[in-house]
């Protein structure tokens, strides 16, 4: 069996969100933490440790949609199947998380280009694949070469109304990404908004799900290492309660090497 790792490290550095979306990481080391664990055991002196060392620990802040995340459908709307009540993290059917990949490769779609559903047809064309409902279907566009630059958030294509529909009408319920967002850049998407005036336009990728319920994985990386199929992606999401979100080690599994 061979794992390949899909998800990025949430750390301080790298510019993965807005500036304010940024996690924060706090590091204590083993010697630092030494008052801490003092206040458990009354007359404790560091010399009396190996090494003098306590523990180490470390204080994050962060959103639910920090790192590599699945959004639940009530992050993009309070309904979803045309008005029921959007189903929150902890509520998305587990089922949904552990299934076979496909990958779709629009690396060649130019930044805040918005796909379609003719692009996705096309390219499921080319790599000979007829989708199966609750296959999990993962977009690997330019935004995964930009991870750890400052472009990244506004690098890559975005998914359309049209594109995530034509995959939902077919039984995908859980779909992915490399970029920051499964709709195109909010820095494209302002200008067109600009010149047309189409509020429809904004986050039409997400809102798809008012009509059919979804989840999407945001911030994946490695699609690259990806074939188009043959391998299974697990993407279970920390289970927080009632939130839009949750965190997750996604990987994609093989029986054997890539193809």
């Amino acid at each position: 069996m061979k794992i390949i790792d899909l998800s990025i490290c949430i750390e301080n550095e790298i510019v993965s969100d807005p500036p304010a979306f940024k996690p924060r990481i706090d590091y204590l080391n083993h010697l630092e933490s030494f008052p801490r664990l003092a206040q458990f055991f009354p007359g404790l002196r560091p010399e009396d440790l190996p090494d003098g060392e306590a523990w180490a620990v470390e204080r994050v802040q962060l959103t639910t949609h920090n790192g590599t995340h699945l959004d639940a459908p009530w992050h993009f709307a309070s309904t979803m199947n045309g008005g029921e009540r959007a189903i929150t993290i902890d509520e998305v059917p587990l089922d949904w998380c552990f299934r076979p990949g496909i990958k779709l490769d629009f690396r060649a779609k130019p930044d805040g280009y918005v796909v379609t559903g003719r692009d996705v047809a096309e390219e499921l064309d080319r790599i000979a694949y007829q989708l199966q409902p609750l296959d999990i279907v993962l977009v690997n566009t330019r935004a995964g070469e930009r991870y750890g630059h400052d472009d990244f958030v506004t690098s890559g294509c975005g998914m359309g109304y049209e594109a995530t529909m034509y995959l939902l009408e077919r039984g995908v319920r859980v779909t992915g990404t490399d970029a920051w967002s499964w709709d195109a850049p909010f820095v494209h998407t302002a200008q067109r908004y600009r010149e047309t005036g189409d509020a429809a336009i904004i986050w039409e990728g997400h809102k798809a799900s008012r009509d059919v319920g979804y989840c999407h994985l945001e911030k994946l990386t490695n699609l690259d290492a990806l074939p188009s199929s043959g391998f299974r992606v697990s993407c279970f999401p920390t289970k927080v309660k009632a939130a839009s979100a949750g965190w997750t080690r996604a990987v994609a599994i093989f029986d054997g090497s890539p193809a």
